[in-house]
């Protein structure tokens, strides 16, 4: 999008920031106008810097940016929501941070979706509120793989186009889908998926959360949902993300 203004307001949400020079932090921003965005706020780092606490990971917060040099500059910043349950609960924040890096490795800057930002800031007050977090991210990678163009393909054999059976299957990642018993043996990258798996995964996708809500999901169907989730992702992406191991080294030392 070309930059005609030299100024401008925009509602974001913080994915991450780092540290820049001495004293700045570089921000990356997902807008709900434009997008993904990165700007410099200065002076962030000092301790009686005013912006600092409107531009902390996971707040939603209005902004007015500037057209800078390499990045946008922040001028000003309010906090809309900052989620503090967030911060008391590991689990949750360290969710919250696999929803942003999520969205931040498979999306381009400057590409507006306000969709994508509507589910971010859904996906992020289900965690503040207390819902299950296992259900608000695999919701939310359903959501986000439908929104993007890679919605999995859970109801016809993506090798042979015959229905899926209830019946213990398998998953590729390659061909977006699952695959029959008789298609998937001996698949080269084909994943088994069990029947209970599969229920669900189709549940998350045809439902609105309320209704996903409903759903009682066993601990090990959460865990398998979980492993073959980060499977298609890697594959779509070509590449591993950070939160999830971080995610796992809590739940051993639980």
């Amino acid at each position: 999008m070309p930059r005609a203004l030299r100024s401008f307001r925009v509602e974001a949400i913080v994915l991450k920031h780092s540290e820049q020079g001495e004293a700045d932090r570089l921000l990356t921003l997902y807008t709900r106008e434009r997008g993904k965005l990165r700007a410099v706020a200065k002076g962030a780092r000092k301790l009686n810097s005013r912006k600092a606490g409107h531009v902390e990971p996971f707040t939603r917060a209005s902004l007015l940016l500037a057209v800078g040099s390499a990045w946008y500059v922040l001028q000003q910043a309010e906090a809309q929501e900052t989620y503090p349950g967030l911060r008391r609960d590991l689990t949750r924040l360290g969710q919250a941070a696999y929803a942003a890096e999520l969205l931040d490795k498979f999306t381009f800057e400057e590409e507006g979706n306000a969709r994508l930002y509507r589910l971010l800031a859904q996906t992020l007050s289900r965690l503040e509120g207390g819902d299950d977090p296992d259900l608000v991210i695999r919701y939310y990678e359903m959501r986000l793989l439908d929104t993007l163009g890679f919605r999995p393909e859970l109801q016809r054999c993506v090798k042979s186009g015959v229905e899926i059976q209830p019946e213990d299957q398998y998953f590729s990642a390659a061909l977006g889908g699952a695959v029959a018993p008789e298609a998937g043996r001996g698949l080269a990258g084909a994943t088994p998926v069990s029947v209970k798996a599969l229920k669900y995964m189709r549940h998350l996708q045809r439902s609105s959360f309320r209704e996903a809500q409903r759903a009682s999901i066993p601990e090990g169907v959460k865990r398998e949902m979980e492993v073959l989730m980060q499977h298609y992702i890697t594959y779509l992406l070509e590449r591993g993300l950070n939160s999830p191991a971080f995610l796992r080294r809590l739940r051993q030392d639980a």
